[in-house]
């Protein structure tokens, strides 16, 4: 499909999808691509008793077809059962909530992690997921490292501040700024 062989080593320990680039006809078929070679990697490794870790960024996009939202429901309520540890990432919750998959997720999903959140998606998150308005201002006009762990049925406010003069943190940060003076040290 692609026309030629891939140059990447799939068995490698991490592997990084990137489908940005495949363009509006090829980008189902793509994300069905990695999604298929995931739940292979899940199988693989299941035999190995290995656990996967499956990080979906921007996993909105992936509910808005019907093909992918399919596969992503199925991913999501069996991986576990099979050493997959499956994590949705998304900064547009409005648009994840917006599918009729996105129910299936919730219940099939033991930890939330959830940081400040937009007026219209914090009313829409307090009926799907039973938050409390108390709880609530913890994911409103919060700071860096403020929110809600959702663990079972247990919602837990956190404040973490994790120290910016570590190694760790260099590594971790999404911050351009930091990244471009990081690169000059």
């Amino acid at each position: 499909m692609f026309n030629h062989r891939t140059n990447v080593n799939i068995d490698n320990r991490i592997v990084c999808y990137d489908i940005k680039e495949l363009g509006k006809q090829l980008k189902k078929i793509g994300m069905l691509v990695v999604q298929d070679q995931v739940w292979n990697r899940v199988t693989i490794n299941r035999a190995a008793h290995k656990s996967t870790r499956y990080y979906i960024d921007e996993m909105h996009l992936l509910l808005k077809e019907d093909q992918t939202a399919a596969y992503t429901i199925e991913i999501w309520k069996r991986f576990r059962k099979w050493g997959g540890i499956p994590t949705g990432i998304t900064q547009n919750i409005k648009d994840l909530l917006a599918s009729r998959e996105i129910e299936n997720i919730f219940e099939n999903s033991d930890f939330v992690y959830m940081l400040n959140q937009a007026s219209g998606d914090r009313q829409i998150l307090a009926r799907q997921l039973g938050i409390s308005p108390h709880q609530l201002s913890y994911v409103t006009h919060s700071g860096e490292g403020e929110g809600l762990l959702f663990y079972g049925n247990i919602i837990l406010p956190f404040i973490d501040r994790f120290p910016k003069d570590t190694e760790l943190y260099r590594i971790m940060t999404t911050k351009l700024q930091e990244l471009k003076e990081g690169k000059q040290s």
